[in-house]
């Protein structure tokens, strides 16, 4: 038995404790609360710090990683892309696999031990396992013609079949049919039949932008315009894009909604009846200029709510404490109340939120008895005084990395050092951003017309 010392403990189903431990045995937590209480074990003193449940992060792309910085100040319509088109002429398998590694490595140092990864070329799972990180990825399938749909379902459940494989104890399979822009309805419903008959969680991009609302509610806007010029007919599908996913049957308790901006009232009670789950992505809604999404309503709906980063070619960070401080602070200004969303509850969202969202309360999200050792601590030096320790989490721990990350009991991240760092990783990542970089570049046309189709297997989105 381990014996986890810090200055707090953060359990967050309870009251924080000060000079609290945290008792790991076995890769599950036996004990957590006060530390004249604690059984007998091996003292770990973690310091000057808030010991907390490990992050959850409920939607990002880690194999998206390399673009950061390479799509700044698009409209979302050619953002999604010229992202498409430079990771299909850039991205090797091999480039998108390190960039996925990549990104798991960012989300340690920052906290998280649980990742919902949205991937359309397979690698985040086999990023997720070899760092010994949770996680479900959503395989992500894609075909907004429906002359198309069974042959999408048919590669659909051939990747499955061969990522199957690869599924351990904390790394699990989805399936995502990614958005109303680059789904038909006829995929949408033989998608979700094909993950409710294998039992796999499902997850879609909904309620994101105003251009996927005018393409789902009036057959007009910026993506029925690039699906015309493809020879596919565009018409009103549905009142709204949850609408369209009630039509389809794809809603309900192992359905993730990510984004979920553009939701009224009825959208909002659906979902809800529903039972769905939401990955809410406050920095990377913001910068696309999407909105705000009315996550009290959502709360207040008794929705499951948990936090995404997205991926870092929307963000550029990858950091979940951020993400709950922009919760906050978003809808204190939609709502113009200061005290709305308390740093509680957006501790909550990071964690036990998550942790719902993605089917995954009994296993981690708080330190309780009996739930698996998913445990980030943050320093608090330089932050004094405490006060609120969940409000010093939340609004005072700004870009401050874990010192200490274990997953399952087992420590990947030791005084902010990740355990198995490849020195090379980094580098090759940013071999593979310049590329990107350069591609972008109106001035280098020679090179990106030497590029040519280099990963032809990434299907197009638009």
């Amino acid at each position: 038995m381990i014996r986890y010392h810090a200055r707090w403990i953060l359990p967050v189903t309870s009251a924080p404790v000060g000079n609290g431990t945290v008792v790991v045995d076995d890769g599950r937590i036996i004990y957590a609360g006060a530390r004249d209480g604690a059984p007998p074990g091996d003292d770990r003193d973690l310091g000057n710090v808030a010991l907390l449940p490990g992050l959850v992060n409920t939607h990002t792309h880690l194999e998206l990683t390399a673009m950061r910085g390479t799509l700044e100040d698009l409209d979302f319509h050619e953002w999604i892309a010229r992202l498409r088109a430079s990771r299909n002429d850039v991205l090797t398998p091999e480039m998108l696999l390190d960039s996925a590694r990549v990104g798991v490595m960012e989300g340690l140092r920052a906290g998280t031990t649980t990742f919902a990864d949205t991937c359309s070329s397979g690698v985040a799972m086999r990023a997720m396992r070899e760092a010994g990180v949770r996680g479900i990825m959503y395989q992500e399938v894609f075909g907004p013609d429906p002359s198309r749909c069974d042959a999408m379902i048919a590669e659909l459940r051939a990747r499955l079949t061969e990522l199957r494989s690869l599924e351990t104890a904390l790394v699990r399979l989805g399936v995502s049919p990614h958005a109303p822009y680059t789904v038909s309805d006829a995929l949408y419903v033989e998608a979700a039949r094909l993950a409710a008959a294998e039992e796999l969680p499902l997850a879609v991009h909904i309620g994101e932008s105003d251009a996927e609302t005018q393409l789902v509610v009036n057959g007009c806007g910026a993506f029925a315009d690039a699906l015309l010029a493809r020879g596919i007919a565009v018409e009103s599908r549905a009142r709204s894009p949850v609408a369209l996913l009630e039509k389809a049957r794809v809603l309900g308790p192992r359905s993730l909604l990510i984004h979920c901006v553009r939701l009224d009232s009825h959208d909002i009670a659906t979902a809800a009846s529903e039972g769905c789950g939401v990955a809410h992505c406050p920095v990377s809604n913001a910068k696309l200029g999407h909105g705000i999404a009315p996550l009290t309503e959502l709360l207040a709906a008794g929705m499951h709510v948990g936090l995404g980063s997205d991926s870092v070619a929307s963000n550029n960070r990858m950091d979940i404490l951020e993400e709950a401080r922009a919760a906050v602070l978003l809808q204190r200004v939609r709502s113009g109340e200061s005290n709305t969303l308390d740093a509680h509850t957006a501790l909550e969202l990071a964690t036990i939120g998550g942790a719902r969202a993605l089917g995954l309360a009994d296993r981690i999200g708080s330190l309780e008895v009996g739930k698996e050792a998913d445990l980030a601590a943050f320093s608090l030096n330089g932050v004094t005084p405490v006060g609120d320790p969940e409000a010093a989490v939340v609004f005072s721990l700004y870009r401050r990395e874990a010192s200490f990350v274990a997953v399952a009991g087992r420590v990947l991240v030791q005084d902010g050092v990740v355990s198995g760092d490849d020195r090379g990783l980094a580098q090759r990542v940013q071999r593979a951003g310049t590329a990107l970089a350069r591609w972008h570049s109106p001035t280098d046309q020679q090179y990106i017309e030497g590029l040519g189709e280099q990963n032809p297997e990434v299907p197009a989105w638009s």
